[in-house]
């Protein structure tokens, strides 16, 4: 069973979410149409393959989970869409199955072989294709004066080494530049959408199961503790239960030099 087979259920619901605005302002600003084709890598649920599948046309989705890929095809399914869905690292991916117009990589990009980046992208991108590396998370700036006492409550539940490996991947998604030097690609620009949603102590709770660090199956039996001791901090901090919560949302676009 893979890390986040025990997130599954819960990290389309409580994970910030991609707004509409997020996938038309970026199919937008790259001039997708449907003639254009696109593979997410580390999909998940398909929350961007499946985002962004009213401005591409030939759409494939990529995890090595399957539980996760279950997830995507009921997705797909409810949604009427056509997505070819394949079991698969990123890395272990045939010859031949691009290239692709638009290659997407949500909060998967740290879990990937750094190694073979080049050579992956050189293989998955058209000519004159990107690379497009999303995240949505919470307004860091100060619009949401829970977020500390939350990010604390996340820490003190997760396992550390797990928690390292997350700090990470945050780090990645900062660094691009850094992540691609020796690689024929750069990153360029940045799109970048905001968002506001409601979002009650009751769901950022839940939100601590959908990362690896915490999730059901590094809990284990304390997740019932878990989450009686997040809402406990977060509650006073609250609307009658309630935050208002700033999402950021952007797309690091990554070109051929």
């Amino acid at each position: 069973m893979g890390r986040f087979a025990t997130t599954v259920d819960l990290y389309e619901q409580f994970r910030p979410p991609y707004p509409v605005a997020f996938f038309g302002e970026v199919a937008r600003r790259l001039a997708l149409t449907k003639r254009h084709a696109l593979i997410d890598l580390g999909t998940g649920p398909g929350l961007l393959a499946l985002g962004f599948a009213d401005h591409v046309g030939r759409i494939v989705a990529v995890d090595p989970e399957p539980n996760m890929l279950a997830a995507a095809r009921q997705r797909a399914k409810h949604a009427g869409r056509d997505v070819m869905l394949v079991e698969s690292r990123a890395e272990d991916l045939p010859e031949g199955i691009g290239p692709f117009d638009l290659v997407t990589i949500g909060r998967a990009l740290h879990w990937l072989d750094e190694s073979t980046l080049g050579a992956l992208f050189e293989r998955l991108v058209a000519p004159g294709g990107v690379v497009a590396v999303c995240a949505s998370s919470s307004a860091t700036d100060g619009r949401n004066p829970w977020l500390e006492q939350y990010t604390t409550a996340r820490r003190d539940w997760s396992d550390q080494e797990l928690w390292s490996q997350s700090r990470s991947g945050q780090r990645v998604h900062r660094e691009l530049s850094s992540l691609l030097q020796g690689t024929t690609f750069q990153a360029d620009e940045v799109i970048r959408v905001e968002s506001v949603n409601e979002t009650s102590v009751v769901g950022l709770a839940q939100r601590v199961l959908t990362f690896s660090s915490s999730s059901p199956a590094a809990l284990g039996e304390k997740v019932e503790l878990m989450l009686r001791d997040v809402e406990a901090r977060l509650m006073p901090m609250s609307r009658n239960g309630v935050f208002t919560e700033f999402v950021v949302s952007t797309a690091q676009i990554a070109r051929r030099r």
